[in-house]
């Protein structure tokens, strides 16, 4: 700073450098943000993309073991044979469906920005030790 400057315009260089900080600051947490959400998209694509090529492949699989059950009891227990693999696969897939609601309710988006935002709103607060 020059010392030709006046206190105010001292003070209104301060606030300016302070909004800048501010502004700065700010364009640092929503770049994170924005990085943060690339990656979990590209994450949730890779995963639905082998879930879904896993999954035709497991229900090809299902199928021909469950064809190989009925034929070996076609003769004498069909119905029951049918009505076992039916209630194997209800079964399963209720079980998978209760371990998928446990997972989505698991919150990880955004959990970095989450953090430094809360230790920028630490860090701008006064401190209680001061009163």
């Amino acid at each position: 700073m020059s010392e030709s400057q006046g206190p105010a315009e001292r003070v209104i260089d301060a606030a300016r450098r302070l909004i800048g900080n501010l502004v700065a600051t700010g364009e640092t947490r929503l770049r994170l943000a924005v990085l943060e959400l690339e990656l979990e998209r590209d994450r949730l694509l890779t995963i639905l993309l082998l879930v879904g090529a896993s999954l035709i492949l497991f229900l090809f699989g299902v199928g021909m073991l469950l064809l190989l059950v009925v034929v070996l009891y076609w003769e004498d227990h069909r119905l029951l044979a049918i009505s076992l693999c039916a209630a194997v696969l209800l079964l399963l897939a209720a079980g998978l469906a209760l371990r998928a609601r446990r997972l989505a309710r698991q919150r990880r988006l955004m959990e970095s920005t989450l953090h430094h935002l809360a230790q920028d709103r630490q860090a701008l607060e006064p401190s209680r030790d001061a009163s």
